[in-house]
């Protein structure tokens, strides 16, 4: 009926318009009524075949749909709290929620971008991106990547109070820090193959990487900061890296940590991140 002729039908579905006939033919003979007047011209049905018709299309959506909820049970779905940092949200895990969102759309995501530490074992998130190394615990974690640190100054602040030249140099500079638990004013470095760390101090810590990097970029001190939080910075010349010679390979490991068997999580896309926890 949705093509109008026999023909029509039988290109639709494959057949030719005689084996199109015979199927109507046999249902008419199973049910002892007439479906459709054939003519020349066009396909009429009957009251029966119109009753039919609809019948038929209720009882093919209602297959559609079942098989859709059957194959839908084996979809992930439910609520999935994410917590992850500030910056390290914003740049590099916000970027991949609406491919996730396409991939699995059974899955409510629910993000939380903070630097407070949430407690994981006790229900205030489902997963957490945690920054460098983790404590004891009954949680699981898996590997996404790593951060790599860099230190920076504007080229406004460098031209007034003087560029570093070896790590010692930074004693007489303003050294903008973190502020959070296990943070410690110590920055690493390396020279003639030997490790070595400097305390270092100035004027504002803060709890993130962002804001360290805005306050570098306004000539306000030196930071050390993950490179992603401040790439654009570096790329347009409002930030400088410094002492890169220096650089032990300064980099802090980041995970995934969550209750349960371990998932199978894709990469976050980032190279490098902040230094501050989520």
């Amino acid at each position: 009926m949705e093509e109008g002729s026999f023909s029509a039908a039988g290109r639709t579905l494959g057949l030719t318009p005689s084996a199109v006939a015979r199927a109507i033919d046999r249902i008419e003979a199973r049910l002892g009524v007439r479906l459709l007047l054939r003519s020349t011209r066009a396909l009429t049905l009957t009251a029966e075949g119109q009753a039919y018709l609809l019948a038929a299309r209720r009882i093919l959506a209602d297959l559609d749909d079942a098989e859709q909820q059957i194959a839908d049970q084996g979809a992930p779905r439910g609520r999935l709290r994410i917590s992850a940092a500030l910056a390290h949200g914003r740049l590099c895990v916000v970027p991949l929620l609406g491919d996730f969102a396409s991939a699995y759309p059974h899955i409510l995501i629910d993000i939380a971008l903070t630097d407070t530490l949430v407690d994981v074992a006790a229900g205030q998130a489902d997963v957490a991106i945690r920054f460098g190394p983790l404590a004891d615990s009954g949680l699981t974690a898996r590997k996404l990547s790593e951060a790599r640190r860099v230190i920076v100054a504007s080229p406004d602040y460098l031209a007034r109070a003087g560029t570093p030249q070896v790590p010692e140099d930074l004693h007489a500079h303003n050294c903008l820090n973190f502020n959070f638990r296990r943070a410690e004013p110590i920055w690493p470095f390396r020279r003639d193959g030997r490790d070595f760390a400097l305390s270092v101090d100035g004027g504002i810590v803060a709890n993130n990487g962002e804001t360290l990097g805005h306050l570098a970029a306004a000539g306000v001190g030196i930071t050390r900061v993950g490179r992603f939080s401040v790439a654009a910075e570096i790329a347009d010349g409002r930030l400088v890296p410094l002492l890169e010679d220096y650089n032990p390979g300064d980099v802090e490991l980041i995970h995934a940590v969550f209750v349960g068997a371990p998932p199978r999580p894709r990469g976050c896309g980032c190279s490098s991140t902040s230094s501050s926890s989520a």
